[in-house]
């Protein structure tokens, strides 16, 4: 794991760290092609400078989200928005992160991508990528 995602993992409560260290190590074994960095104080990953997967601390939980997630047709992952193709869902436990259901939702994040990289260039219009 990338030092600076490590850092912010650490920083989280017990429960949250691993909770974190859970989505971070799976996220990292699945998408192995991926750039990971810190973006906008949160540990995100990316394919091709298109902004994929991330997690962060919020009120309700540790926040999964998934850039494109509105189009995987997933019942648990929440659509928040309409505007954007983002979908997201809540862990206060570590034993509320389900492997199976994590390993498909980032296969379908890798074959199922929106435009984010450019969506400034295109005045915040996405496009399909995949």
């Amino acid at each position: 794991m990338k030092n600076d995602i490590q850092t912010y993992n650490n920083s989280q409560l017990h429960e949250d760290r691993l909770i974190c260290d859970v989505l971070a190590t799976t996220i990292d074994t699945e998408l192995v092609e991926a750039v990971k960095k810190i973006w906008h104080s949160h540990p995100v990953w990316f394919l091709e400078e298109n902004p994929i997967v991330g997690y962060s601390k919020e009120k309700k939980g540790i926040r999964l989200m998934f850039w494109s997630g509105a189009d995987f047709e997933e019942d648990s992952l929440n659509v928040l928005g309409k505007k954007f193709k983002d979908a997201s869902i809540y862990y206060n436990s570590v034993s509320e992160v389900q492997h199976s259901d994590l390993t498909r939702w980032l296969k379908k994040s890798r074959d199922i991508q929106w435009d984010y990289k450019n969506i400034v260039k295109r005045k915040g219009q996405l496009e399909r990528l995949k």
